[in-house]
């Protein structure tokens, strides 16, 4: 699970990429002038990146003389730097064979340790790691990588022999159908597959996917030519409702550094043409790699900006009241380390936080790790072997059910590198501790059935607090919702010039596997017009409002707050159970409460009007427990 700018990470760490190690006043192990001459001319080719002229003229030095330590070294580094590990161990052993003991350079022990640290073979990275730092002479960051080394060592030892559950499949050929694709994301309803190709030109693309009745996903096309352009387009992330992207360009737009972070918005099938998303959230350096919470309003992502952990951290910035984003701030020490932090993920829950890290014990390179919210972000998990191996695994994306997850797997062929998109069933002990559930549907116009662009906003209504805030696609009508468990729930949907109408979900103690489809018809906001209030509750046979009543108590006075010229009327009902004087009564004291409230918290007494009702007006038959529980409500009615 690589992405291929990490070849260069390998290749380049611990020591420049175009830095000459030997100097011409080096006393070579060998004698031969033409060598020497061959073996200079190599290494300025190495340098300057042309790896397979290096290549060429390093193994001719060496037909010169094949105990030609020098040569051997600097060939052992061309093959690091171009992933041929097995090659590069080869050559890095043949230096250290015909190096003298005590003119062997003790950096050929590292980069030795590193190869063999990244293909599995932890006992001689350990040995190689472990000389290194023995014989001394090093600088304080090797020395910090080394120990790192030693430390991945230990932790892999204990951990390879208990593999989690991992049986990667490859999507469908449709899908990888490119010489290269990777960075995975998904809608919350797993229909929409939204990921970056990249062709033979190295030019990088958005494309989509979308997924059938039958459960098969289309060819995939480009996004949108709003978005995708002469220049490259890649790492983007999705809101849950595959309606606002975010995604990286690092050149030929408007930017602020490196790489840049723009925004779009879909209306219909149509995006918007992307904006950058200001200086606040890019800065000068390189800024990459973003995820979105569910409803499109938090954004984590990577950047090498000052003022982090590391060279490369995790910063989150999230939408202000304004609707402008905020200053970033740095996930902090529970995320972040003095090493490189990559690719997070935030789980449709929006409690779950996966990312890579070098900083973290693993099995050598980029691990994934997990965390959860819970005030502070709890120590990250290391997710396993073989879903982390010695090799760098960076880019993990999870299902909003929390069962699946997708990436990319890179390889060398004969073409190059190529990779390809799997997704594999996460074991049971590894999966999200808050799961998820989704609302969806349309808004529409109670009579005409038109389309209507609404807010639409979930609250828990024991915190008394919003959760997420969306709109209603104002093309299609078309909205989804999560709704993660722990907690019951309201969701509002209020479009201008309408009354609103409340929903009510309780997750408290499990919630269901099965999304729930509601379409959600608004009412004018007109005389005569009536919604009833879901998320008021009172005990049983009581009138005294519950406290998670709140929520929606302000909802009403902040619509009449919104529309000062409108009066209502609180009507209280009841199902047919009992007595008529009793539950006329009981409807009459549960309507008065309402009133009181909202007369206390300023609204005038004017516009307000109470009334009892008992069982007269059911909307529901009488004959099931949920038809009388319809029927035990409170209404708002404008009159």
């Amino acid at each position: 699970m690589r992405y291929f700018i990490i070849i260069l990470l390998l290749g380049c760490a611990g020591i420049s990429c175009s830095q000459n190690l030997f100097n011409r006043s080096t006393n070579y192990t060998t004698r031969s002038k033409k060598a020497i001459e061959l073996f200079r001319q190599g290494d300025n080719y190495r340098v300057r990146g042309q790896y397979s002229e290096a290549v060429y003229y390093l193994k001719d030095a060496l037909r010169k003389d094949d105990k030609f330590a020098e040569a051997w070294y600097m060939l052992g580094m061309t093959y690091k730097m171009t992933f041929r590990l097995e090659e590069s161990i080869q050559a890095f052993e043949s230096a250290l064979t015909f190096f003298p003991a005590e003119n062997t350079p003790n950096q050929l022990r590292f980069e030795l340790g590193q190869v063999y640290m990244h293909i599995g073979q932890y006992g001689k990275a350990e040995k190689h790691m472990t000389d290194y730092l023995e014989a001394g002479g090093y600088g304080m960051k090797n020395a910090v990588w080394a120990r790192k080394a030693l430390l991945d060592v230990e932790f892999a030892r204990e951990n390879i022999g208990n593999p989690v559950d991992f049986k990667p499949v490859m999507l469908s050929p449709k899908v990888n159908t490119f010489n290269m694709q990777y960075f995975p994301v998904l809608s919350a309803d797993q229909r929409i597959l939204i990921y970056t190709k990249r062709g033979p030109s190295d030019d990088e693309d958005l494309v989509v996917s979308f997924k059938d009745a039958d459960g098969n996903w289309s060819a995939p096309g480009s996004i949108s030519d709003n978005i995708n352009s002469r220049w490259n387009e890649g790492t983007c992330a999705i809101s849950a409702d595959a309606s606002v992207l975010i995604f990286t360009t690092c050149q030929g737009r408007d930017s602020y550094g490196s790489c840049d972070l723009y925004i779009s918005r879909r209306t219909g099938s149509d995006w918007s043409i992307p904006e950058n998303m200001g200086q606040r959230v890019n800065s000068p350096y390189w800024d990459s790699q973003p995820s979105l919470s569910a409803d499109g309003r938090t954004l984590y992502f990577v950047s090498t900006r000052g003022g982090g952990k590391g060279s490369k951290d995790i910063w989150v910035t999230q939408v202000l009241p304004d609707g402008t984003w905020s200053q970033p701030v740095n996930a902090g020490d529970g995320i972040n380390t003095p090493f490189d932090e990559v690719s997070p993920f935030i789980h449709a829950n929006g409690s779950t936080l996966y990312f890579a890290s070098k900083g973290f014990p693993g099995f050598g390179g980029f691990d994934i790790y997990y965390t959860e919210l819970r005030k502070n972000w709890k120590m990250p998990k290391n997710l396993g072997y073989p879903v982390n191996t010695s090799k760098d695994q960076v880019s993990l994306f999870i299902s909003a059910d929390g069962k699946k997850a997708m990436y990319s797997d890179e390889s060398m062929g004969g073409m190059g590198m190529n990779s390809r998109l799997f997704e594999f069933d996460i074991p049971e002990e590894m999966q999200v501790e808050i799961t998820t559930n989704y609302v969806y549907g349309k808004v529409l116009d109670e009579k005409t059935k038109k389309p209507v662009g609404a807010e639409v906003e979930l609250f828990n209504l024991s915190q008394d607090e919003p959760v997420s805030i969306m709109k209603s696609d104002r093309v299609t009508g078309n909205y989804l919702m999560v709704l993660p468990e722990g907690a019951e729930y309201a969701l509002y949907v209020e479009g201008e010039g309408y009354l609103f109408e409340s929903l009510n979900f309780d997750y408290h103690d499990s919630i269901s596997t099965e999304p729930v489809y509601r379409d959600v018809l608004l009412k004018k906001a007109s005389s005569g017009s009536s919604v009833v209030l879901n998320n008021l509750f009172f005990d049983y046979a009581k009138f005294d409002l519950r406290p998670e009543s709140k929520v929606e108590l302000n909802k009403v006075i902040s619509f009449l707050s919104t529309n000062p010229e409108v009066k209502i009327e609180i009507s209280g009902h009841t199902d047919n159970t009992g007595s008529r004087s009793v539950n006329q009564t009981l409807s009459t004291n549960r309507a008065n409460s309402v009133y009181k409230y909202l007369v206390s918290s300023g609204v005038s007494p004017e516009r307000l009007s109470f009334r009892g009702y008992a069982d007269s007006r059911p909307i529901a038959s009488n004959d099931t427990e949920a038809n009388r529980a319809r029927n035990r409500r409170i209404e708002m009615e404008i009159r």
